[in-house]
């Protein structure tokens, strides 16, 4: 679940998600906000905001996901003039969202980013090197497939699974981040799921629909039955 627009966890929502759990067999996750928040931003009261919005966002689901998903910060106009900067503040940020969510024993998977100017994790080096330097037990990589892809990187991202705790899996066609089922983009699915043998994480299918998402479901089965 990502906790954006109707999604956004309130009371409302937190009483159908109790529902869910309680009628279903269903293990929830959770996506932070992302929406005009920044994580790597160089004006504080942003960047306090930022945080205060994501901790708000771990406690509220704390009783019923073992994880959460984080984008990493972006450059701001002033980031972009300092970009070491914002690089040390997204990952004292990010220092704290983990530190948040270890209280709760909550893991925090960051997330690859897609081909989008300014924004921090878009290449295997420099997410894992995020990852590394923030020096927690709790963080790891939320390796989105389809993200990857938009950056011709789905071979580079394969080649080191070892921080991975979770994966989004999503099509494209390899030029924006369309989110379609599988198998309507350019992603070599045959050739991408046997490199996951050994993974033990969860898979989660981002769809735009139900129905796209089940038909996406029957898709990844076809292909690992």
């Amino acid at each position: 679940m990502v906790s954006e627009g109707k999604q956004q966890l309130n009371d409302t929502t937190l009483s159908q998600i109790k529902n869910i759990i309680e009628t279903t067999d269903l293990v929830l996750s959770l996506h932070l906000p992302f929406s005009d928040l920044n994580l790597g931003s160089l004006n504080h009261p942003i960047w306090n905001e930022s945080i205060r919005q994501m901790t708000k966002c771990l406690e509220r689901a704390s009783d019923f996901i073992e994880l959460a998903v984080v984008h990493p910060g972006h450059l701001s106009p002033l980031g972009m003039q300092l970009p070491d900067m914002a690089w040390q503040q997204n990952l004292e940020g990010l220092r704290a969202i983990c530190d948040f969510a270890d209280d709760f024993g909550i893991k925090i998977g960051v997330e690859n980013m897609p081909n989008m100017q300014q924004i921090f994790g878009r290449q295997p080096g420099e997410i894992l090197g995020m990852i590394e330097s923030l020096d927690r037990e709790n963080a790891g990589l939320t390796l989105d497939m389809g993200h990857a892809n938009t950056n011709g990187l789905v071979i580079d991202f394969l080649a080191d699974l070892g921080k991975v705790i979770h994966v989004h899996l999503h099509d494209n066609k390899g030029r924006s981040d369309e989110h379609l089922e599988l198998g309507k983009g350019t992603i070599k699915w045959k050739d991408v799921m046997p490199k996951f043998k050994g993974y033990n994480g969860r898979f989660v299918t981002e769809a735009r629909t139900v129905e796209e998402g089940t038909a996406s479901l029957k898709f990844l089965k076809s292909i690992i039955s």
